[in-house]
């Protein structure tokens, strides 16, 4: 199987794991030694970026009181159930750091402070996506999912990441596809 990193996961109705039921994944990582992706269409409750800044003392408490509401009312996504603590931007290729995984020719992975204090007081990356946790397969466990009929993928649209309400990514995700909720099966077809 080709490289998947870069490409979007969309959960098929048959998903065992209800963690991942009409779930949209980034993968950002795709290799021998397994696959690692972010959640991008589940948003965490009652949780904002200004919480997070408070909770790790990334700035004076009065400058991100200050701070714009867009800013400080933006969402925190749930990324997936491993490292639910550990924090993840998507960010547009504009921003880099010495740590930044480029997944993408436009997009990168930054997992430090370094992002957070650029996107809460600049400057910014033009377009980021902040998550907690992370979604990891051992090596073959992914394939092995996508031939039983667990996943389909979709080709990365920056739209789909960035521009598109969460709570619509799942449905649009399988438009690109020509694909319609209603017409999926869970059953697997194999020639």
């Amino acid at each position: 199987m080709d490289k998947l990193e870069g490409q979007f996961l969309v959960a098929m109705p048959g998903m065992e794991d209800e963690r991942f039921a009409q779930s949209v994944i980034l993968l950002v990582g795709h290799g021998d030694e397994g696959a690692m992706g972010l959640v991008v269409n589940q948003e965490l409750a009652n949780l904002t970026f200004a919480d997070i800044l408070d909770e790790l003392d990334l700035g004076d408490p009065d400058a991100v009181i200050r701070l714009p509401d867009l800013i400080r009312e933006r969402s925190v996504m749930r990324g997936g159930p491993v490292e639910k603590s550990r924090g993840f931007v998507l960010h547009t290729s504009d921003y880099h750091s010495g740590n930044t995984y480029k997944v993408t020719e436009d997009i990168g992975l930054t997992a430090t402070l370094d992002v957070l204090k650029a996107m809460a007081f600049g400057p910014a990356p033009r377009e980021s996506f902040f998550a907690l946790g992370c979604c990891g397969w051992s090596p073959g466990q992914l394939e092995q999912e996508i031939a039983e009929n667990g996943w389909l993928t979709v080709p990365f649209t920056r739209e789909l990441l960035f521009d598109i309400p969460v709570e619509d990514r799942y449905r649009r995700a399988l438009e690109s596809l020509h694909i319609t909720p209603a017409s999926l099966s869970s059953d697997a077809g194999h020639a």
